[in-house]
């Protein structure tokens, strides 16, 4: 019996579409099960770890404590956010509503930001001390690694809030702009409103590419395991979290303390994303 030639067109279709459709399922069950694997391997070689002289508030060679890497992550986290989150969504917002359309320029700053984003994290250390440390004379010390930070995640934050405002409908522009309100008025009160949860996202993403970081804040933040303190706690050399592994882990003394510090890192990492999700889901119910 022959068959047209129609129907083997479509048998050939629906058994092609069976075939990626399994094959799009294993991706995702590979990519489930590796994920869950290392997060499996983290809580169950670092949680026995956790013990209460991890935590002790001052850092000495016995209790390799993390609680001094733990409170400067949060404070280079938020220091490197206040600096280019502003310059990020401002960069993005002249990109989209104010440069003309095809101006070489922007075709310009789109492609430096696209070529960044791709550059190695140690590259940018050594930028930093090259730069901050050694020519601003700022020494290793928060500040040259939040300044340093900030110049790796501005590229994240300036491209995904780019592409939330280019997502929000034009229709609303012109609403806003048939009711009488001004460019300036429409931007700030109509678009960056709606694109709030894509804006939301890139800062996400350089929230956990800051907490992670460990070559360059080496190379500009330094390695001292002590809270920042006094007038010029700003020029003090820092240890955030991933850097304090790195070190607990190279010198091979403390490995165990360096599982239980991953614990740790995993469950700030975690509880960031979690609450950025919540706050960016009320956002967009509004």
């Amino acid at each position: 019996m022959v068959f047209p030639s129609g129907h083997r067109n479509r048998r050939a279709a629906r058994l092609q579409a069976l075939i990626l459709r399994w094959l799009v399922r294993l991706a995702a069950l590979a990519t489930t099960g590796v994920l869950i694997f290392i997060i499996g391997y983290i809580l169950i070689k670092g949680i026995p770890n956790l013990k209460p002289s991890l935590f002790a508030w001052e850092y000495n060679s016995d209790n390799v404590s993390l609680m001094p890497a733990l409170i400067n992550t949060v404070l280079m986290t938020l220091l490197s956010l206040l600096i280019a989150t502003p310059l990020g969504i401002f960069a993005a917002i002249w990109l989209v509503e104010y440069a003309k359309r095809g101006n070489r320029l922007v075709k310009l700053v789109r492609i430096t930001t696209e070529t960044l984003q791709g550059i190695p994290s140690i590259v940018f250390g050594l930028f930093g001390m090259l730069f901050f440390v050694t020519q601003l004379q700022w020494r290793l010390s928060l500040l040259s690694g939040a300044f340093t930070m900030a110049i790796m995640v501005l590229p994240v934050i300036m491209r995904t809030t780019e592409e939330a405002l280019i997502a929000v409908p034009d229709s609303y522009r012109e609403g806003s702009f048939g009711l009488g309100a001004g460019k300036l008025r429409t931007v700030f009160t109509i678009v960056l409103p709606s694109a709030m949860p894509g804006i939301l996202s890139g800062v996400i993403l350089a929230t956990g590419r800051i907490v992670g970081e460990s070559a360059a804040l080496l190379y500009s933040a330094g390695s001292v395991a002590a809270v920042p303190a006094g007038k010029d706690f700003l020029f003090d050399s820092t240890r955030t979290l991933a850097v304090h592994m790195y070190l607990l882990s190279s010198e091979g003394l403390h490995v165990n303390e360096a599982y239980g510090t991953a614990v740790v890192l995993l469950v700030l990492v975690l509880a960031i994303n979690g609450l950025s999700s919540l706050i960016a889901g009320k956002l967009a119910k509004h």
